[in-house]
């Protein structure tokens, strides 16, 4: 990341296709006002506070499991059909910090592996790395992460004589292959998790923002045994930088006093001595988002999925206009999401992407940086999220020019 942000900078009137950030809207700041007093609002109206109150849970550091819970709740259950309690949510500081809880809960000594889906995002990869937790590759199919190969996976651990004890995947327009997995694999990767006796941290932050209007279900929506810790996030949703993620742990587990208590109360523990709570005025930004749109971020999110929508099918477009003839270069079809993998006949190593920026003014990333392994020599990321339409054309038209000049260097 450190390497693409050089060449970025080294650079700067180059298309970039590699960050997978949102598209910088023109913000409004009077939103955040906005948000904040309908808040305020719900809080005095809805749950009866003073406004002394209303300022102190405001003011003040707050709930370490976070105030908006009962929000996320109902929002997940309006969009996903996820039905928890309020108790089963912690409020963390970004998705990233639930990964981090997730993994410090979850896995216990080092005989514990996580089994990763490859290629990987590598907040989860690097996270892992932070907790020396040891982490399995699962390679990945064409439709996303195959149950068979989570099996397979799971048996060479036993093999080794460790245990894999959780499972981490996004179902939904993965980062960063596009990929998002059917129905049936889900329920079969939920029967495969139970056979093996694993957790599954979903993590998606993709989902609402797919090409067509079929909807598929969760994993944690079709999680019958609670197998499932669900990772979520404002940040493509609202705006990132507000912050703002959660964790659904609603598994029941024995707390250390030998009581029963829920997974999320666990890691609340942990995130009190990490980050001791997540920032009230966030939390009170994103809950105003949710109270002004009736907890449904389908509902609020209906200009940012058009303009996704857009933007990967002009991608798309671009891909099949400028690229369509030559046969050594294919690249998969997302059903949603941000991202897309390339497969070119050379190798696509950091000093190819340093010729493509100076020689040809266009970026994008290298695969072989999500794979655990170093895999995807020959493949590159795509994202189009950032990016306007007429940026896209030109880019892919400059990427092509870059695809043309390589075959000499091809190893």
């Amino acid at each position: 990341m450190n390497f693409l942000n050089e060449v970025t900078a080294r650079f700067p009137d180059a298309v970039s296709f590699a960050p997978g950030r949102p598209y910088d809207e023109p913000f409004d700041t009077t939103v955040i006002a906005g948000y904040l007093d309908a808040y305020a609002k719900h809080l005095e109206r809805d749950r009866g506070l003073s406004q002394r109150q209303v300022g102190g849970l405001l003011f003040q550091y707050g709930r370490t499991k976070g105030q908006i819970h009962d929000l996320v709740a109902a929002t997940v259950a309006n969009d996903e059909g996820i039905e928890v309690s309020p108790e089963s949510v912690v409020v963390t500081v970004g998705a990233q910090e639930g990964m981090l809880l997730a993994l410090r809960a979850l896995i216990r000594d080092s005989a514990d592996v996580l089994l990763v889906a490859s290629p990987c995002y590598v907040g989860i990869t690097g996270a892992a790395r932070l907790l020396d937790v040891p982490v399995e590759p699962v390679p990945e199919g064409p439709a996303g992460t195959d149950p068979a190969a989570v099996r397979a996976a799971a048996a060479r651990v036993r093999a080794s004589g460790r245990r894999p004890r959780a499972l981490y995947v996004v179902p939904d327009f993965a980062n960063p292959s596009g990929t998002r997995l059917p129905v049936a694999a889900r329920r079969d990767l939920l029967a495969v998790a139970a056979s093996e006796d694993l957790l599954v941290i979903e993590d998606n932050p993709y989902g609402l923002f797919s090409r067509t209007p079929a909807r598929v279900p969760t994993l944690k929506a079709l999680d019958r045994d609670r197998r499932v810790v669900y990772l979520g996030s404002f940040a493509k949703t609202c705006f990132p930088g507000a912050r703002v993620g959660y964790v659904i742990a609603d598994q029941p587990v024995t707390g250390p006093d030998g009581q029963p208590t829920l997974l999320a109360d666990q890691l609340s523990k942990i995130k009190s001595m990490i980050t001791v709570n997540t920032s009230p005025l966030a939390q009170a930004v994103i809950g105003g988002m949710l109270v002004t749109y009736g907890c449904r971020l389908r509902t609020a999110n209906e200009e940012r999925i058009r303009r996704y929508r857009d933007r990967l099918n002009a991608l798309l477009d671009a891909l099949r206009r400028h690229l369509g003839a030559n046969p050594g270069v294919t690249w998969n079809v997302p059903e949603g999401g941000f991202f897309l993998v390339l497969s070119v006949p050379f190798v696509v190593d950091e000093a190819a992407l340093t010729r493509s920026a100076r020689d040809h003014r266009v970026l994008w990333t290298p695969m072989s940086y999500f794979y655990p392994g170093g895999e995807g020599r020959r493949q590159l990321r795509l994202s189009c999220s950032y990016l306007e339409v007429d940026e896209i054309d030109e880019g892919i038209r400059r990427l092509s020019s870059f695809i043309a000049s390589e075959p000499a260097r091809a190893t």
